[in-house]
């Protein structure tokens, strides 16, 4: 029999490279009540991938299953159903864990040590030598922001909501970790913060590493991510590139009259069609290619604009879509 966390092998095609993260019908269903006879459904078949090396965004509303989903492929919690992979090997791996790096959304520090002596403590966790500790958190404090001063003579209970944030990237980097989880890392910073979080995590991205994060902060998520997943309810209702799902900054949103709706409907997927007799949509494909395939048709372009929704607008559209349906 095969347990939860296995996934069978699969062939991959020579241009697709193997998923870091991997998942298959993930379930997570917790059991609440005196008799523990209620039941909350946190994540419901939820199938994804992150490749190697990309920026991967995880957004949903609060309680849509996000850090759920981050414990059951760290091992914290198990899921109820389905399978996964991560780094190649089946969720809950001990040794996987020595590769990977997490920053929980609420960082918990000890807060009579420095931030120094906690970074000290968490390299021993992963026995890492004294004498690599000692070029590797200095390089970590400059990456993240905090002077060694700070570091070495404050204790954590002295340390602003950025500080502590910063010493808690710092721990997830400790084992320079392939594979990076960052559960809200911009929550509660400014908006200097969260630049500097941004610069942070490009810098990483720069250096080759996954990451794979949530955040409520859409704009910065535009700015940095590959691609990303939108969580709704505890089911994942869509995922892909920035451009796949907003589109280019070539988007246009044309409106016309005539011409044949069958061809229509390959250049603009999601055309709707007019009371009048016009229709209007967003198109996919070369601009040229299409104005002239719409001359053969005998159509006409009534209105054409530059258009690509924001993040937010696309993610409210969604959220809106699903709570309709």
């Amino acid at each position: 029999m095969k347990s939860v966390g296995d996934v069978p092998e699969r062939k991959l095609s020579k241009t697709e490279p193997p998923p870091v993260v991997l998942t298959s019908e993930l379930r997570k269903v917790y059991r609440t009540g005196f008799f523990l006879n209620q039941k909350i459904v946190s994540l419901k078949s939820c199938s994804l991938k992150v490749y190697r090396g990309e920026t991967f965004g995880l957004l949903g509303q609060n309680g849509a299953g996000k850090t759920t989903l981050f414990k059951v492929l760290l091992g914290i919690v198990r899921p109820t159903g389905g399978r996964g992979l991560l780094l190649g090997k089946p969720l809950g791996d001990r040794a996987v864990k020595q590769r990977i790096g997490y920053l929980p959304e609420n960082t918990y520090l000890y807060e009579y040590l420095t931030g120094w002596e906690f970074l000290q403590l968490t390299a021993g966790i992963f026995q890492i030598p004294s004498k690599v500790q000692r070029h590797r958190i200095p390089e970590l404090l400059e990456l993240v922001g905090l002077s060694l001063a700070d570091a070495k003579k404050k204790q954590m209970r002295r340390y602003s909501k950025g500080m502590l944030q910063r010493v808690g990237m710092a721990q997830a980097l400790i084992n320079d970790p392939e594979l990076i989880f960052l559960d809200e890392p911009m929550s509660g910073l400014d908006p200097v913060g969260r630049y500097q979080m941004r610069e942070i995590i490009l810098t990483l991205k720069a250096a080759g590493k996954t990451i794979f994060f949530n955040s409520h902060i859409l704009s910065e998520v535009e700015k940095i991510c590959d691609r990303i997943a939108i969580l709704s309810q505890g089911e994942l209702i869509c995922s892909g590139s920035i451009n796949d799902l907003l589109g280019t900054a070539n988007t246009y949103r044309v409106k016309g009259q005539g011409g044949d709706w069958e061809v229509l409907s390959n250049w603009l997927p999601n055309i709707e069609f007019l009371a009048d007799g016009s229709w209007q949509g967003e198109l996919h494909g070369d601009v040229y290619d299409f104005l002239a395939s719409l001359r053969l048709m005998g159509g006409q372009i009534m209105a054409m604009n530059l258009f690509r929704p924001s993040l937010e607008e696309f993610f409210m559209e969604q959220v809106r879509e699903r709570k309709n349906s």
